[in-house]
């Protein structure tokens, strides 16, 4: 799958969220990116930034939050370019539920893992 197939599908998958939780992000920006940095290679996808439990009155004047999906690892994952629209969609989900405040363990108990 090319790049822009793949960026297709993760705004394909921002679209499919209820637009009611879309609303409720706030200061995030969606990136795709070709490789995670380090040595966690099979990473999809990444959220970093203070979820909106965490933040405080204190909160303000930073830079926005990120959720990077990788297109490199979804690609040697998946088997069919179909997988690539479901796992796409599935990361996306998970990212924007850390978003959320919520946590890896409870996203895997919930099938978003």
């Amino acid at each position: 799958m090319n790049v822009e197939d793949f960026e297709a599908a993760v705004a394909d998958a921002l679209d499919a969220v209820p637009q009611q939780l879309m609303a409720m992000l706030d200061n995030v920006a969606i990136l795709v990116e070709e490789e995670p940095d380090g040595p966690n290679r099979t990473l999809l996808g990444l959220y970093q930034g203070t979820a909106l439990t965490d933040r405080g009155w204190e909160y303000g004047g930073v830079l926005p939050d990120t959720i990077t999906i990788y297109r490199g690892p979804t690609l040697r994952m998946c088997s069919s370019a179909e997988e690539v629209v479901e796992e796409v969609a599935v990361t996306v989900v998970h990212e924007i539920a850390h978003h959320f405040g919520i946590e890896e363990e409870r996203l895997h108990e919930l099938g978003w893992g």
